[in-house]
């Protein structure tokens, strides 16, 4: 079977579980992983024969594909912001407007504070996951002192081997952020970010069956009474731990910006929503 044609099967039995473009972004990426050619590289060598031990890597990630495993478990990886992470079901996937939350905080710190400081910057990630937010501000503000937490013995297991991996210096803490009683372990940062839990329970049936059969429950979902209580606790952290002119910025629910601001101006911050590529309002600068 030429590589063509294997791509073609497979584009084939793959669209039956996803739309046309998302199911091209998927055969790109398991034919550059199971080959070793990219796409340029694949069409040129598209009536070459695909060697045996390429066929068989592509035909066991087809199989764990059709069950619905995300493509990015299913591979062990992931480009986030200009570095590839390892990930598992242990952790979240890293998403774009994850990416524009990272984008946006390194510009402000950029601009407000890192050039204006001595010291280095302090910068705390809660809930780090796969770290993709600690790597990659630590890679962007090389000069600054990052510390990632996580509630996840396993999770942190994950961010640690992409930060050994991606050679980025950061301080892993085990912590149940929500326990105000561990809060004592943590100092006084220039800048909070965080990706928390933000999905209603009652919403888990309204996500597609990769999200929620695969990825973990505890990363994506908060219980329905109490849809906000990350956001309270960030911001009640936030008046002891911030720094003075310190920033924080979380992504949040496009449904429940106002009520996620709400909670930050009643503990005396001021917001700043912005919206993601597709319009959505996603991300919160809270000062």
């Amino acid at each position: 079977m030429t590589t063509g044609q294997a791509y073609n099967d497979f584009l084939d039995q793959i669209e039956q579980l996803y739309e046309r473009g998302e199911a091209l972004t998927i055969a790109d990426w398991v034919f550059e992983k199971g080959t070793g050619l990219n796409r340029l590289q694949r069409h040129t060598h598209k009536h070459a024969e695909l060697s045996g031990s390429a066929e068989k890597k592509i035909s066991g990630y087809l199989r764990e594909l059709l069950q619905h495993r995300p493509v990015q478990y299913v591979l062990g990886e992931v480009w986030f912001y200009k570095s590839k992470f390892f990930v598992n079901e242990n952790v979240l996937i890293p998403r774009p407007e994850t990416e524009e939350l990272v984008g946006w905080a390194v510009e402000n710190v950029r601009h407000t504070l890192f050039d204006q400081r001595l010291a280095p910057l302090q910068i705390l990630d809660i809930g780090t996951g796969s770290a993709c937010i600690a790597v990659s501000l630590k890679k962007e503000l090389p000069d600054s002192q990052v510390t990632a937490i996580d509630v996840s013995e396993s999770a942190l297991s994950v961010a640690k081997k992409n930060a050994k991996v991606l050679q980025t210096p950061i301080d892993f803490l085990k912590i149940d952020f929500l326990d105000r009683s561990l809060w004592n372990a943590l100092g006084m940062y220039d800048v909070i970010v965080s990706n928390p839990p933000y999905i209603p329970e009652s919403e888990k049936e309204k996500l597609a069956k990769n999200v929620a059969a695969f990825e973990p429950g505890i990363a994506l979902f908060v219980r329905n009474n109490d849809p906000l209580i990350f956001y309270e606790r960030i911001a009640e952290f936030g008046q002891s731990h911030l720094k003075a002119n310190g920033k924080i910025f979380v992504e949040i629910h496009e449904e429940y910006s106002n009520e996620v601001s709400g909670v930050f101006k009643a503990n005396n911050f001021k917001t700043e929503i912005k919206e993601d590529i597709y319009g959505k309002k996603r991300m919160m600068k809270v000062t």
